[in-house]
């Protein structure tokens, strides 16, 4: 991966109406911007968007619901990192046609190209029975986002992180495998832990929880990122996943999906 060229961030809230200035997708373009990238943002707002990010961030309007609108935004970029999500939507529809929908539709954007990805999720994505996956199961569509990545054969790091803007604060980062963690992060540590995913290869072919509390500022992410044992190739889940999402069991799109990336 070589700084300088073009990766498209998109916004947090590029689904949201309205939402605070500060989403994780601004924070991951500054911190894209100051490692001598230059961040790409997918944006439906382009006003709204100007007004957000820093100055000098190449603004592609689009939508991850609508494939059409994606083509153009995906053609020049060498890394993707995905910060959507349906949050402020409250249709029970959303968590497919935006969490699974938006990485279905880039992946297809991008035809037989296969650039380096980080796809944001959250915790608890393999937990069926929590709160967070009843209505529309949010977090078994999340799941199945990661699954697409995994099958894709692209590049890839999946971090979930804790509760966004939550618990003690701070940005010394930790890392855990396994669903068994629970706590929260800020966003700007996410931010920039998503931006060093992309220079860093230690990160490639992991998944793994996140989340930040007191303590000195995390700067050593190679280090960091060693910790999480490496997805094991070929795999659909993450190495410590518990097997509780039967492929023969899913919706008949999704198994097309799947297979639809393991003959490309």
């Amino acid at each position: 991966m070589q700084k300088g060229r073009r990766h498209p961030c998109p916004p947090s809230n590029a689904y949201s109406s309205s939402g605070p200035p500060a989403r994780t997708g601004r924070h991951v373009v500054e911190a894209a911007a100051a490692r001598g990238l230059t961040p790409v943002a997918l944006v439906r707002d382009e006003a709204r968007a100007r007004r957000l990010l820093p100055p000098g961030t190449e603004i592609v309007t689009g939508d991850l619901t609508a494939p059409d609108t994606l083509t153009g935004a995906v053609r020049d970029i060498d890394a993707v990192v995905f910060v959507h999500g349906s949050d402020g939507d409250s249709r029970p529809e959303s968590f497919e046609e935006i969490d699974y929908g938006g990485v279905a539709n880039v992946l297809a954007a991008l035809g037989d190209r296969r650039p380096r990805i980080v796809l944001q999720t959250t915790i608890f994505v393999t937990r069926r029975d929590h709160s967070f996956n009843t209505g529309g199961h949010a977090l078994d569509w999340k799941r199945r986002s990661e699954r697409l990545v995994r099958r894709s054969g692209a590049l890839y790091t999946i971090i979930r992180p804790g509760r966004l803007d939550a618990g003690e604060g701070g940005k010394h980062l930790r890392i855990e495998q396994g669903e068994t963690g629970e706590g929260g992060i800020g966003r700007d540590a996410l931010g920039a832990l998503l931006a060093e995913a992309l220079l860093d290869d230690t990160a490639l072919g992991r998944t793994f929880e996140v989340f930040s509390g007191p303590g000195p500022a995390t700067t050593d992410f190679t280090a960091l990122f060693s910790e999480a044992e490496p997805d094991t190739p070929g795999a659909l889940d993450a190495v410590k996943d518990t097997d509780n999402l039967p492929l023969e069991a899913e919706p008949a799109d999704v198994r097309d999906d799947l297979a639809h990336l393991r003959t490309h």
